[in-house]
């Protein structure tokens, strides 16, 4: 039995971990370098994400080490009456240990730290070949409620 997740903002010593996570599946594999030394890029989005006091890295811990990540950003909105949401990003957990409720956690976790902040309701985006994880996500209670679009730059 997997012992319950304790959770904690990333720290930079976590970054090797979590870029292996983020590359250790197919759509990830085809974007993220996950080599030593890691590449600048992503030391310096790790800096910006631990200066925003709207971002937020959070990693699942089990047993001292990482379990699981999801980036967590709260956004001020004119709509719903001015209000915030947070916007959940980069969902992983290792695939060594996944099906043991770790990502659950992990979204409850961020959803307690949304509510904390004011935020009306928390959004995400997944691909939509990722059909493990858009029954995942469902299961939660998000609902596929806008048409998601993105353009590369």
């Amino acid at each position: 039995m997997t012992p319950a997740p304790t959770f904690r903002l990333a720290t930079r010593d976590d970054l090797p971990h979590i870029v292996r996570l983020l590359a250790a599946d197919p759509l990830g594999a085809e974007r993220e370098s996950p080599g030593e030394p890691l590449a600048e890029a992503y030391l310096e989005a790790f800096a910006a994400i631990e200066r925003d006091p709207n971002n937020e890295l959070l990693v699942a811990e089990i047993d001292g080490a990482v379990a699981g990540v999801l980036q967590l950003s709260y956004l001020p909105s004119l709509t719903y009456r001015g209000s915030w949401r947070a916007q959940v990003e980069g969902v992983r957990v290792d695939g060594a240990i996944r099906g043991r409720g770790i990502g659950r956690a992990l979204i409850e976790e961020a959803a307690g730290r949304a509510r904390a902040r004011g935020c009306r309701l928390l959004q995400l985006t997944t691909d939509r070949r990722r059909d493990d994880a858009i029954r995942f996500y469902e299961d939660l209670g998000f609902r596929p409620s806008h048409l998601g679009m993105k353009r590369d730059l």
